[in-house]
């Protein structure tokens, strides 16, 4: 019998959301368990899984919300399956 312990990684802490407009979101991370990023700007935001996010190198675009801080904008995640665990930046014109 496998030993359950080998299987799930428990999770101690989560980092502190900060709101930028071009940054890096999530520092590398090879224990990342999951991730969420949300737009809660009113102009899009891109995101790239690497460094060097910008407006034409990315691999999402999240739409903006209505208004600042609404919680319409988009959103981007991996919380199962493979999980992506290097530096993510966000490149946009509004945080």
């Amino acid at each position: 019998m496998a030993d359950i312990r080998a299987i799930i990684a428990p999770v101690g802490a989560a980092n502190t959301p900060e709101i930028a407009s071009a940054a890096t979101a999530l520092a590398s991370n090879p224990v990342r368990a999951g991730w969420q990023i949300q737009n809660l700007g009113t102009n899009p935001l891109f995101v790239r899984l690497g460094s060097g996010a910008s407006t034409t190198v990315f691999h999402a675009v999240l739409k903006a919300g209505s208004g600042t801080d609404d919680g319409l904008g988009g959103s981007f995640s991996q919380n199962s399956g493979t999980i992506y665990t290097g530096i993510i930046t966000i490149a946009g014109t509004s945080p």
